[in-house]
């Protein structure tokens, strides 16, 4: 899984893999409520958009695929008697987020803004598990995050489908150049911290 595949422009500072490893539990920590947000994601685009038959169907299963992730996650916690604390904010998420056109009328524009964003996201988090899963000393650790990093490789793809499925490919392929070049720039302006998977 190269970041051509995935389409992202920037790759992950190289710093933050080492980093995260000395704070493998807030990385945890973190991830596990990534999961969470990442079904409750797909639970609010079913419900805002209730009608697109298409959409409610294929993003049920992913619900709970995202969930049993979130639930794997805990398991992990649980075996090194880490709690899983507060959610926490989550800058890179509502950076992207700050980007959806609110455009009065255009609810198809925003619904394909919605898709594309949880594509990034998905992109991003499939980037770091293949990190985590090649440069983490722990061999279980590598295992996991290489076998999410696996199960989740398709769903960035998903997303952007769905929205070539209610809006032309064209006008969904130059929105997505757009959220990649908005993605690369948030990406090169976060700081690189030890306690957040993105």
């Amino acid at each position: 899984m190269s970041l051509t595949t995935l389409g992202l422009e920037l790759p992950t500072d190289p710093r933050w893999v080492n980093i995260a490893e000395m704070n493998i539990g807030e990385i945890l920590i973190d991830h596990a409520w990534c999961e969470q947000k990442a079904a409750s994601s797909c639970i609010s685009l079913i419900v805002m958009y209730t009608d697109n038959v298409k959409l409610v169907e294929t993003l049920t299963p992913i619900v709970t695929e995202e969930w049993g992730h979130f639930q794997r996650v805990l398991k992990e916690l649980n075996k090194r008697n880490i709690p899983l604390g507060r959610q926490r904010k989550d800058d890179y998420v509502n950076q992207l987020r700050t980007r959806i056109r609110r455009t009065s009328g255009d609810q198809q524009g925003q619904m394909m803004d919605n898709l594309l964003i949880n594509a990034l996201v998905e992109a991003r988090s499939c980037e770091r598990f293949k990190l985590l899963s090649e440069h983490l000393a722990d061999e279980s650790l590598q295992k996991f995050y290489r076998e999410l990093m696996v199960s989740e490789a398709g769903h960035y793809r998903t997303f952007i489908e769905l929205a070539e499925t209610y809006l032309p490919a064209e006008r969904v392929r130059i929105r997505w150049k757009e959220f990649l070049s908005i993605e690369a720039d948030i990406m090169a302006n976060l700081e690189v911290r030890s306690d957040r998977m993105h």
